[in-house]
């Protein structure tokens, strides 16, 4: 059973992205992508800004992110 459709809990967590690993501030069991805004369970997180503290949930989305922004 997906634990985002079953009867599990549904809470967001909130992270400080760091440079290859991050903290747990609010604990939850996902985030949801800065460029999709679809939920991504935190041990499927695999991309993220440091500097805007934005995560992505795929190579492509982080891609995206890129070209939008520049490397800010």
């Amino acid at each position: 059973m997906d634990i985002l459709q079953g009867k599990f809990s549904q809470n967001e967590a909130k992270l400080r992205y760091l440079d290859a690993d991050y903290s747990v501030l609010v604990p939850g069991n996902f985030v949801r992508c800065a460029i999709t805004g679809k939920t991504i369970l935190l041990e499927d997180l695999k991309y993220w800004n440091v500097d805007r503290q934005e995560p992505y949930i795929d190579a492509e989305a982080a891609t995206k992110a890129y070209l939008k922004y520049g490397d800010k």
